[in-house]
């Protein structure tokens, strides 16, 4: 077998290098959609209880707001990278 022939089989099959930056951007991805409206939303819940009221009631729904859209996010991912079984 020539160099070539082997040059040609090792660009058919993703490099092992490749796979692992494909996962660390899945995953960097999956973890701003996970922690930036957690995050924000908690930010916020302070900032209001701060400003309005001594209570944490802004804070409890800033945190459940940042987790519904968290997951909502999550799920659009999950829909856009999985292939449809339909």
């Amino acid at each position: 077998m020539s160099a070539a022939a082997n040059k040609s089989d090792n660009k058919s099959v993703p490099s092992q290098k490749s796979t692992v930056i494909l996962l660390f951007m899945i995953a960097a991805d999956t973890t701003w959609r996970m922690f930036v409206p957690i995050i924000g939303g908690t930010a916020l819940g302070v900032w209001a209880d701060n400003t309005i009221t001594d209570k944490p009631l802004a804070t409890v729904i800033g945190i459940m707001v940042g987790i519904i859209i968290a997951t909502l996010l999550v799920r659009q991912q999950l829909n856009r990278k999985l292939p449809n079984d339909k």
